[in-house]
Parts: C-alpha cells; structure tokens; sequence
C-alpha cells in the first residue's frame, strides 16, 4: 500500500511497522458499559439510536480517550447496521443481543438482498466520524473505523442472531456454494464501500472483525471465507490507511487469515503473541493480545501477564497492545487506567 507523509502519532507508526517512542495501546469495546459515562447515556437511548444519532455517536467515542491515555479512538458503531441497508430487520433485544427477524434461508432471499452505498445506509456513522476526527485532530490521536467480515456477517443473517453451533450457515455454505458465492460477494461489495467511506469521512486507519471465523476448520476457511476477505482487503488498499484484520478463535490457521490481507494482524489471547508473531511474519505489524477477563483480576496477576505479551513482543517495531477481545462489562476503570499507563511506562524509550 502506499501511504502518504509518515505518521507521528504511535499507533500508526506501529501500523506501519515505523519505530515508537513507547508502545501505542488500544483496547476493542473501550468505550462500553464499563464505563459510567456511557452506561448514563444507555440509560437514556438504546443502541441503535445512539449510533443514528451523529452527536451521540460521537460523544461516546470520545469518552475513553478523554479519561484514559490511549493512543487510537475507534467510532462507535456496530457491525451489524450494514444489514439492514441491504434488506434485514435488526433489533438489539434487551438480555438477548441483536436479533434478525427475517433471516436468510434460502437462495432467493440472497438475491433478494441489496447493495446500496454506505451514504444511503449509513450516513450518521460516516458523520459522527467526520465530527470525532475534527476533534481528536488538535490532539493527534487517530480514530479507526471497523465494520465485520464477510463471513461473519453471512453467520449473523443466515442465524438470526448469535449462534453456537451455527448450524445453517455452514448448511447453506455446504449445500449451496453458488448462494453463497453470491452471498459473500454481496457482502464484500457492502463492506467494501462501507470501510473506504469510512476513511474518507476522517478515520485514518481501519478495522474488519472477522469474530466468527474461527467456528470452521481450516480447510472450510480457505475455501468458504479466505478468498472473500481476500478480496475485501484488496479493495481496502485503495483506501489508503492502514488496515487491521481481527478475528477470534483461528489460531491453528493464523497464517492463512494473515494470507488474505491487511497490514496489521490482530490475534486473540488464545495464541502466544511470540508464536503468533513468527507465523504471520515480521514484515507485519501485530495487535493483541491480553485475555479480556484478567482486567478482572487483581493488579498482581495482571502486572506479570502484562510483561509476558511485552516480553514477547522484544521491542520490535509493529507492536500495538490491547486485548484479544473486547472488554468485558465488569471492568474496573481504574484498573484500565492503569493497564494504558503501564504498557506507556513499561516500554518507554
């Protein structure tokens, strides 16, 4: 990809594998129900209506890099509104999560779903990203726009919701490979247009949670879902930003959901950050990878695992600290205050 003049602020030299004074830190979901300050707005608005609210939307955005010294804000948003601009019917049920009520099924309903531009779908985010970014530039701290991957979109519509076994989706990816060709190339055209939008709105580098990839083997991976994020990162290096590619649970295949693309790699804590580091490449900057669930542990047991991911990473150039997932509701803030300051301190040059 080519890039523009080179960055100052950490987390991007970090996604360009440029040195740091001190290792950048981000954490997924920092600005979530942990905090007080969004649990007052959650009271009030439900989450779609803060994300169809430019104002709203933005303000929660805020809310982390204004109490914590962190490196990179991330809009706040939702994989899953793309979905309705294409033709499904989403809720955020209380106690349930985000529900479909009419979920894909059979080949017809794929064809029947649309590929309208991110402006038509998603114009408050693409505005609540050009307010944050004005704001956060006196400041230089960049802002990261996301949306899911294809397959893990396709799991969400074909489920109706969250799923354990997800039992349709790989039916119909079994049965129906010429539905699902269609289905993921939908998909890629929708959160292709939808990421670049997204960086031309103001966010200077960009996120694609693949969550559900790690539901297959590797072989169903490579040939199911790694030629359609293939084909999404390749749009994305028009973008020009640096672009992270997240999933979970796929660490027996990592180097083939490296092979598809983007120049950060984040991986889950379920794979050593040294081993991870080796199989993906050096030439490619990293991203984890600390179990969400020890930030509710006390300071002692968090400090030594802290230092292991440091440790492993060996002060190498690419190296961005956060979780392996989001953070979990029951987090202190105090002790994310006190992660962010550590990695800063622990690695300062």
């Amino acid at each position: 990809m080519t890039y523009g003049a080179e960055p100052t602020a950490r987390f991007l030299r970090a996604c360009r594998h440029l040195p740091v004074d001190t290792t950048p830190v981000w954490l997924m979901r920092q600005a979530g129900r942990y905090m007080p300050e969004y649990r007052a707005i959650r009271a009030k608005y439900s989450m779609l209506e803060i994300i169809r609210s430019p104002e709203l939307a933005a303000q929660v955005t805020l809310q982390p890099v204004t109490t914590f010294d962190l490196d990179a804000a991330i809009i706040f948003a939702d994989i899953l509104p793309p979905l309705i601009g294409m033709g499904l019917h989403l809720e955020f049920a209380k106690g349930e999560g985000p529900v479909i009520s009419n979920p894909i099924r059979t080949p017809y309903d794929i064809d029947l779903l649309a590929t309208p531009p991110a402006e038509e779908t998603m114009p408050a985010t693409l505005e609540a990203i050009r307010l944050v970014a004005t704001e956060l530039a006196p400041r230089n701290i960049p802002l990261i726009g996301f949306a899911g991957a294809p397959f893990t979109l396709a799991s969400y519509a074909i489920e109706g919701g969250g799923s354990k076994h997800y039992a349709r989706t790989k039916a119909l990816m079994y049965s129906e490979p010429a539905a699902w060709n269609r289905l993921m190339t939908k998909l890629v055209t929708v959160q292709g247009d939808y990421l670049i939008k997204q960086a031309r709105a103001g966010a200077a580098a960009l996120q694609v949670f693949d969550s559900w990839a790690g539901a297959l083997g590797k072989q169903d991976y490579i040939r199911y879902v790694q030629p359609y994020n293939a084909m999404l990162f390749k749009m994305l290096a028009g973008a020009g930003v640096p672009v992270i590619n997240f999933s979970t649970g796929t660490s027996s295949y990592i180097e083939e959901v490296a092979a598809a693309g983007g120049d950060v790699i984040g991986v889950d804590w379920k794979l050593p950050l040294d081993e991870g580091w080796a199989r993906i490449g050096y030439d490619r900057a990293i991203q984890g990878n600390l179990d969400p669930a020890t930030l509710l542990a006390p300071w002692r047991e968090i400090r030594p695992r802290v230092d292991d991911i440091l440790d492993r990473a060996g002060g190498r150039a690419g190296h961005i600290f956060n979780l392996g997932h989001g953070i979990l509701p029951d987090t202190p803030v105090d002790t994310v205050r006190r992660l962010v300051d550590y990695v800063h301190e622990r690695t300062a040059t």
